[in-house]
């Protein structure tokens, strides 16, 4: 009796099993995410605040809006939800991709706007009806570098700080994980080592440090970092260890620099509450979005509401401005009635801006940082 050896059976290659690649469609509710943020932002540069505001409105914003003024005051923690959202996307844009993809990818999605916005906010407040002083030639050509922040240059766009703070999680992102390639392992470690890095540096005291490691804002980025590695497993422990404790730090960060209820000159008073409360919204919110609860939300306008949020952002302050003067002390057209329209006119300047510079530039920026590089 002949025996025959047992067939070879597949082996299990060694080591840990890659976690699941998530199905690559579009979040669509995370495009319409980014415009509440952009819109919340909007609503603290026009009502929420003092400042040159109150000039184009020729009284101070409580006066315009006498109960909605605090609520918009908390619309500047917008910020903090866009870089809970940055952290998702840009982790989920670099998971897989090289150092030169990524790079070309994020300088061709920032620049082209960038530039207009940069360009055109200097055209406007150059015309002599406009009350609002131009910056000269020279710190206008710093400005498109995105480097003015830290040269100490006046800058053209007031919320171009938060682009700063980007640009230092794309590189810390890129150095440590992109470059040496993403892995479950890696991101984890980053989160957990930027984590304790930016703790240090508050406790170091050391202007450098603060530079790097962003210690009031880095948490909003590793929480959607860990976030994303929701996305990809949602019974991942080590994500949502990563989110809790950005969740924590995050929320005490944001109530130590804008609690004011102790200040009487405050503008509006914000409650530590109300602040813990919109920070939290923003997790939750990108939150169910890892998870898929809001997979029913695929309407194809989200994708176009994403499209106008980062242009829209950009021009939307300044120009605002000259808006708001003209509709409500020229025309003489109502408080509310001139935040709607000049909300309007923003995001169908940030539709021409979508349509007719990052449509064409873009692309064109990409496919050459690629072949250059």
């Amino acid at each position: 009796m002949t025996v025959r050896p047992a067939p070879d059976l597949p082996r299990r290659p060694e080591g840990p099993l890659p976690a699941p690649r998530p199905r690559e469609n579009r979040l669509r509710a995370l495009d319409g995410l980014r415009l509440v943020a952009a819109l919340m932002v909007a609503a603290y540069h026009y009502g929420g605040r003092g400042g040159d505001i109150t000039q184009s409105w020729g009284s101070s914003a409580q006066r315009q809006f006498p109960t909605l003024h605090t609520y918009f005051s908390y619309g500047c923690l917008g910020v903090q939800v866009f870089f809970v959202i940055s952290g998702f996307v840009i982790c989920m844009s670099g998971w897989g991709r090289p150092l030169k993809s990524f790079f070309a990818s994020r300088a061709s999605r920032l620049l082209p706007a960038y530039w207009a916005a940069v360009l055109l906010v200097t055209a406007v407040f150059a015309l002599p009806m406009v009350a609002y002083k131009a910056l000269s030639p020279s710190d206008v050509m710093v400005n498109m570098t995105m480097l003015q922040m830290p040269l100490g240059v006046d800058r053209v766009l007031g919320v171009c700080w938060t682009l700063w703070a980007e640009v230092r999680f794309y590189v810390l992102f890129a150095l440590c994980v992109v470059l040496p390639g993403a892995s479950r392992r890696r991101v984890i470690m980053f989160c957990a080592g930027w984590t304790l890095a930016a703790a240090i540096t508050r406790a170091a005291h050391q202007p450098l440090l603060d530079v790097v490691f962003m210690p009031e804002y880095a948490s909003y980025f590793i929480g959607g970092v860990g976030l994303y590695l929701v996305h990809r497993d949602r019974r991942d422990v080590y994500a949502w260890g990563i989110v809790a404790v950005s969740f924590l730090i995050g929320q005490h960060y944001a109530v130590q620099s804008l609690w004011n209820v102790s200040d009487r000159h405050a503008f509006a008073h914000r409650t530590s509450l109300g602040i813990v409360l919109v920070v939290a919204f923003g997790f939750v919110a990108v939150a169910a979005i890892a998870l898929g609860w809001l997979s029913w939300a695929d309407w194809r306008w989200l994708t176009v509401a994403g499209a106008l949020t980062y242009p829209f952002y950009l021009v939307h302050e300044h120009l605002g401005w000259v808006v708001i003067k003209v509709l409500h002390r020229d025309l003489g057209l109502p408080s509310a009635v001139t935040f709607a329209l000049t909300v309007a006119a923003m995001l169908t300047l940030a539709w021409l801006l979508n349509r007719f510079v990052e449509d064409r530039l873009t692309p064109r920026l990409r496919t050459a940082l690629n072949k250059t590089l």
